[in-house]
């Protein structure tokens, strides 16, 4: 955040994309699909929201992990393979523990991989949904 502060661009180019070209040129994409929406637009979050939500976040990442083993049915676990905001290493952790998991992690994709690699996730998710 500090870094897209210093650069004038929105954080998001940082905290959800990759730095490479592929990822800079997805990043501009989706911010600019986000202003595609004119009504009904999101609202600004709150500086106590935020700050309420790192909280949360802090106070989750310091929980001893819950036991997945027990759920059977089928999990689709989907990330980019360079996530800053989650570790890909926990996505790759979490399919591990769930015993029906499948993993896909996209090859330079950030945290919004899913929006990075839009087309290609709704056929997954669809795909994963079918079976």
């Amino acid at each position: 955040m500090v870094r897209a502060a210093l650069t004038i661009k929105d954080p998001k180019n940082y905290l959800f994309f990759t730095q490479t070209p592929n990822g800079k040129k997805a990043a501009r994409e989706f911010l600019q699909r986000l202003k595609e929406r004119t009504n009904d637009r999101d609202k600004p979050i709150a500086l106590g929201a935020f700050r309420q939500q790192l909280k949360a976040i802090c106070a989750f990442g310091q929980e001893r992990p819950a036991d997945l083993s027990r759920i059977r049915h089928p999990v689709l676990v989907v990330n980019g393979d360079h996530d800053r905001m989650v570790p890909t290493s926990n996505s790759v952790d979490l399919a591990r523990r769930f015993p029906n998991a499948e993993l896909v992690l996209y090859e330079d994709g950030g945290h919004t991989a899913i929006f990075q690699y839009h087309a290609a996730f709704v056929e997954k998710a669809l795909d994963f949904l079918e079976a």
